[in-house]
C-alpha cells in the first residue's frame, strides 16, 4: 500500500487550512471550515462526487491531488460514485452498465492515488444508489422539490448536466440530489470544479429551507484540455489522455497538444504542470515540489513553483519544444504503475471490457437493385410479375403512354404500325 510521507501531514489549524485551500479557485462559506478546524474536536468531513459515465482521464488527477491534500490535512473524505446521477444526466450511462462503471471508477481512482504515493486506507467510497433509493432520501427529495422552482433547478444544472433542446425532467432532479447528498453523507463541505458553482449555490440556499444546515463549498479551477479552447472531457478523445492509454498514444497526443510559444493563458500543457505534475511531485519527493525541463542547447531548468515557470515561458526561456517532452516523460512516469496495475488485474480488465463495450460496427449500405425492366433479357419471372402488376396503359398529357403495354403503344404513336410500315406511309398516326 502506498503511503503519504509524514512531511506532508499538517498539524495546526492554519497548516490544515493552507493545505485544504492550496490551488483552489474559490471557497464558499470558508468560516464553516475554519470553525471546525479551530475547535479541533473532530475531523473536517468533505465529499467529492463523480458521475460514473465516460472513462476517467488524466484530468482526474486535479481533484484527486486535492483529495490527497484533504487527507494530509486530517480530513475525513468520502468519494461518492454517483451512479444514479450518471443515469439522470441525459442517459449518459445506460442503466445496465452503471454498476460495472462504478467498479471501474473505484479501481481507477484507487490506482491513481497509489501512483502518487497517497495512502487510501482513510478514504471512504460510497455508491449513490446505496442511499439515494431509501424512503427517507426520497421523502427529503420530494420535500426539497417543493422549495426549488423549475427555473432555479434548470439554472443550477446548466453548467454540469448535458443541455438538449427539450431537457428531460431528470436534468432538474440531478442538482437537487447533489445538494441533498451533503445532508445524507453528513459532511461539512462539498468539493468540486468551479463548473459546479451554481449547484453549490442552490445547496446553500435551499437546504436550510427544509431544516438542514448549509455547508462550505471548495472549488477547483477547470484546466484547459489538450486542444485549443476546451477543457479535458471524456466526450472529446483529443482533449484528454485516459489513465490506461498506451505510452505511444500519450506521446502522440502531447506532441499534437495546443502549446503556443510565449502564451500562458489557455495553454493546456502548462496548466497540466501547474495543477497535476507539480502537486504530484510533492507526494513523490517527500513534500518538495519539483519539475525538471531538460533543454537541448542549455542546462536543465528545475522548477519548484509555477510562477517562475510561467515567467520563463513568457520570456521564451522555456519553449514548447522543451516543455512538451518533459511533460510527456513526467506523465508517463506517473501513469506507468496505473497501466501496470491494469494489465496485472484480471478483474480490472474484465470490468473495463464489460463497462465500455466497443460500439457496434456501422451498418453497410445496401446496394440498391437496378430495375432493368421486363424487356431485359433474362429478367425472368420476377420482372414479368412486376410488369404484370402494373396498371393498364394510360396516355399522358404530352402524348406518351405509361403502364402495362406502354412500350408497344409508344412505338405505335411515334412511328408506323407494323402493317402500315409494309404498305407505305398511309397509316401514319
Amino acid at each position: 500500500m502506498s503511503q503519504s510521507t509524514d512531511a506532508q501531514l499538517a498539524s495546526t489549524p492554519a497548516e490544515k487550512l493552507s493545505l485544504i485551500t492550496a490551488n483552489i479557485q474559490e471557497v464558499l462559506n470558508r468560516e464553516i471550515i475554519e470553525e471546525i478546524l479551530n475547535k479541533n474536536d473532530r475531523p473536517l468531513r468533505i465529499y467529492w462526487g463523480t458521475a460514473t459515465t465516460g472513462k476517467p482521464h488524466c484530468g482526474y488527477f486535479v481533484p484527486m491531488l486535492k483529495v490527497a491534500d484533504f487527507l494530509a490535512a486530517g480530513c475525513e473524505v468520502t468519494i461518492l460514485l454517483a451512479d444514479v446521477h450518471a443515469y439522470l444526466d441525459n442517459l449518459k450511462a445506460p442503466i445496465e452498465l452503471v454498476e460495472l462503471r462504478v467498479k471501474y471508477y473505484r479501481l481507477c481512482i484507487t490506482a491513481l492515488l497509489h501512483a502518487v504515493n497517497v495512502d487510501t486506507t482513510r478514504l471512504k467510497f460510497v455508491t449513490g444508489s446505496d442511499h439515494q433509493y431509501s424512503p427517507k432520501y426520497m421523502r427529503d427529495l420530494l420535500t426539497l422539490s417543493t422549495q426549488v422552482s423549475v427555473h432555479d433547478a434548470s439554472k443550477a444544472g446548466s453548467d454540469v448536466v448535458k443541455q438538449v433542446e427539450s431537457p428531460p425532467m431528470s436534468s432538474h432532479i440531478y442538482p437537487l440530489m447533489q445538494a441533498l447528498d451533503e445532508e445524507h453523507l453528513n459532511v461539512d463541505a462539498q468539493f468540486g470544479g468551479v463548473d459546479q458553482r451554481k449547484i453549490f449555490t442552490l445547496a446553500v440556499e435551499s437546504l436550510p429551507r427544509i431544516g438542514f444546515r448549509k455547508r462550505a463549498h471548495i472549488m477547483n479551477p477547470l484546466i484547459p484540455g489538450l486542444q485549443e479552447g476546451g477543457k479535458m472531457s471524456s466526450s472529446d478523445p483529443d482533449s484528454k489522455i485516459d489513465l490506461i492509454e498506451p505510452a505511444e498514444v500519450v506521446r502522440k497526443k502531447l506532441k499534437k497538444a495546443f502549446c503556443p510559444p510565449k502564451q500562458v493563458e489557455g495553454n493546456g500543457v502548462l496548466s497540466f504542470v501547474e495543477h497535476v505534475l507539480l502537486p504530484a511531485s510533492k507526494f513523490k519527493n517527500g513534500g518538495v515540489a519539483k519539475f525538471a525541463v531538460p533543454r537541448r542547447d542549455a542546462e536543465t531548468k528545475e522548477y519548484s513553483e509555477i510562477k517562475q515557470m510561467k515567467e520563463d515561458y513568457l520570456a521564451d526561456i522555456l519553449s514548447p519544444q522543451s516543455l512538451k517532452p518533459a511533460v510527456t516523460e513526467a506523465l508517463l512516469e506517473i501513469l506507468e504503475p496505473i497501466r501496470k496495475a491494469f494489465e496485472e488485474s484480471d478483474e480490472w480488465r474484465d470490468v473495463e471490457t464489460r463497462a465500455y463495450p466497443p460500439p457496434p460496427p456501422p451498418e453497410k449500405k445496401k446496394k440498391k437493385e437496378k430495375n432493368l425492366g421486363s424487356r431485359f433479357p433474362g429478367a425472368g419471372a420476377d420482372a414479368e410479375k412486376e410488369s404484370n402488376g402494373k396498371a393498364e396503359a394510360v396516355a399522358q398529357p404530352d402524348g406518351h403512354v405509361e403502364g402495362k403495354g406502354a412500350h408497344e403503344l409508344n412505338v405505335a404513336v411515334k412511328g408506323l404500325t407494323v402493317q402500315d410500315s409494309e404498305e407505305g406511309s398511309k397509316g401514319k398516326v
